[in-house]
């Protein structure tokens, strides 16, 4: 296991079922876990050129799915958040998450919606193409759910393809569009933990909102690109902070 100290970030090279357990407890867990078998299917089905406009390309999937370690993983997160749970899936995906969460300590609270406007249409004309995808949310927490969007409806609309994307990971998420639940969900001050880290999105979004952040990515390419863009982040973090950049 290798860990990487950047500013308020720590970083894990390793599987995030062994090394959860080692961490104690954090604040908040937000990821982006593997899709399930199918869409793993599909989205290595559409690995080839698409573009038209010069952006990185989609990727296949160098990564297992799911499935087989989704209630482990609930147990664990269930072991150490101490507030909101929040895990990406597919729609088809949505049922099986809280069926599993539902049988944990933690509250399954509702799905909500990543509106992608610029999502890969249907190539082959058969149906309608896939324009949204969902992320579950739990309380962890002790008493009533907390957070800072009060009214708010959990609907986000983001690019997919946008100037910040690095196109090195084959399901990075935009970071305004992670920025957007940093702020919803979480204060500053406060630890989140992204057991799934990928690229380090969600790390990102999250030093520079002013909270700490763990990660874990057990694939040693992704890892070195969440510690360069993390590393990246708190710089800028840090001339913000000391009021050198307006």
């Amino acid at each position: 296991m290798i860990v990487e100290t950047i500013g308020a970030a720590r970083l894990y090279l390793g599987n995030c079922l062994d090394i959860m357990p080692e961490i104690g407890g954090v604040d908040h867990i937000i990821c982006d876990p593997p899709y399930e078998a199918l869409l793993h299917k599909l989205k290595n089905g559409l690995a080839r050129r698409l573009r038209t406009d010069g952006g990185p390309e989609l990727q296949g999937l160098d990564f297992d799915c799911i499935d087989e370690i989704r209630e482990p993983f609930v147990a664990a997160s269930s072991d150490i958040c101490q507030g909101w749970f929040i895990a990406f899936c597919t729609p088809e995906g949505v049922a099986r998450w809280a069926d599993v969460i539902n049988e944990s300590s933690m509250k399954y609270k509702r799905a909500c919606v990543w509106v992608k406007p610029d999502s890969t249409p249907q190539l082959n004309g058969q149906g309608p193409a896939q324009g949204a995808e969902n992320f579950v949310c739990a309380w962890a927490g002790t008493g009533s759910a907390k957070w800072n969007a009060g009214g708010k409806r959990g609907v986000y609309t983001h690019l997919v393809n946008n100037s910040e994307r690095t196109g090195r990971h084959p399901t990075e998420k935009p970071r305004r569009l992670m920025s957007e639940i940093i702020a919803d969900f979480t204060n500053v001050g406060q630890t989140v933990l992204d057991p799934f880290m990928g690229s380090g999105t969600t790390g990102v979004s999250a030093v520079i909102a002013g909270r700490k952040f763990i990660g874990i990515e057990q694939n040693e390419s992704y890892f070195q690109l969440a510690c360069e863009r993390l590393d990246k982040a708190q710089r800028q973090g840090d001339l913000f902070i000391k009021g050198t950049v307006k």
